[in-house]
């Protein structure tokens, strides 16, 4: 890869702690990572990833001329599932009655008045919940019924690991299935075209709350030694302050223990930041419009790290 390619990508990084400074036209930034000082993150920028890129292809094409030996490359799976077109149009579903009564009454509710406060949630976003749209609503929770199941779509958001946010119109990300195929053939790629030792996550934002060695996640299929316990992880890991991490839902290492695993996946979401925003609505009130408004072309506009490339110091 020439240096003028290079040159089309900016990173963020902390792989040099103590300065700033050039490289080709980019900058490379330091960040503090607090507890997790072992660790150092490389977010390269990448265009926004649209159904039917070659995701191996791109990925390669990003970080070549970065990687060294035993760096983990972080990939986000929403990034992945979108270019591998795993996309629900909500607009042209039709929700059933059970669906309906979620958003109705159990988002609005049950969420609003009594699990949105008893988990902490921010007096916005019990708000929001409390105005939980009911049309567009019953239809994603008839979209996480069919592909989640009932108890994930007792969930106020990420049922199953399904995601709206970052995505344009009516659409929702329904998460990968195979994770774990997908990320050998990424680190098989990578490795052959670069002849480095690495290994690959994929990694979900939803999150892994952590007390010493026990992991509980709301997210099925995670990496094992995370345990999915639906809803309830959600809300016992906040109302008892929990330690809240990114979710690893595919790692190609065998050597790392869950906890060392959730380390990478937290320091990598740090990096990477949230693109247009953390949830629909936010990305709704940056833009102006309506959360069935946003565009490919709004998100186009936004800065996206979709990999990032994780290192021991």
């Amino acid at each position: 890869m020439d240096r003028s390619f290079l040159g089309q990508h900016a990173y963020k990084s902390n792989f040099h702690p103590l300065f700033s400074f050039q490289m080709g036209s980019t900058r490379i930034r330091p960040y503090d990572y607090g507890t997790l000082r072992p660790l150092r993150a490389l977010a390269v920028k990448s265009r926004y990833w649209k159904p039917g890129i070659d995701i191996a292809d791109m990925i390669s094409g990003l970080v070549l001329d970065l990687i060294r030996d035993r760096d983990v490359i972080v990939i986000s799976e929403k990034a992945i599932a979108v270019a591998l077109g795993r996309l629900c149009d909500e607009s042209k579903i039709i929700p059933g009655c059970s669906a309906r009564f979620l958003a109705r009454f159990w988002m609005r509710k049950v969420w609003g008045y009594f699990l949105g406060p008893l988990s902490r949630m921010s007096r916005i976003n019990i708000e929001r919940l409390r105005n939980y749209p009911i049309c567009e609503g019953a239809s994603h929770k008839q979209a996480a019924i069919v592909y989640a199941g009932v108890t994930q779509a007792l969930r106020h958001g990420s049922e199953g690991g399904m995601d709206v946010s970052n995505l344009p119109y009516s659409y929702v990300c329904i998460p990968l299935v195979g994770a774990v195929e997908v990320a050998k053939y990424i680190k098989e790629t990578i490795a052959k075209r670069s002849g480095k030792d690495i290994e690959v996550m994929i990694v979900d934002s939803d999150k892994t709350y952590s007390f010493r060695n026990l992991h509980i996640t709301p997210r099925p299929n995670s990496v094992p030694g995370i345990h999915c316990v639906g809803v309830f992880a959600f809300i016992i890991g906040r109302l008892l302050k929990l330690r809240p991490r990114s979710t690893p839902i595919a790692f190609t290492s065998s050597r790392h223990r869950p906890d060392e695993a959730l380390q990478i996946a937290a320091v990598s979401n740090r990096a990477r930041g949230d693109g247009a925003g953390k949830t629909i609505w936010d990305i709704a009130e940056r833009f102006g419009v309506k959360v069935t408004d946003v565009s490919w072309e709004m998100l186009e506009n936004i800065a996206h790290y979709p990999v990032v490339i994780v290192r021991r110091r």
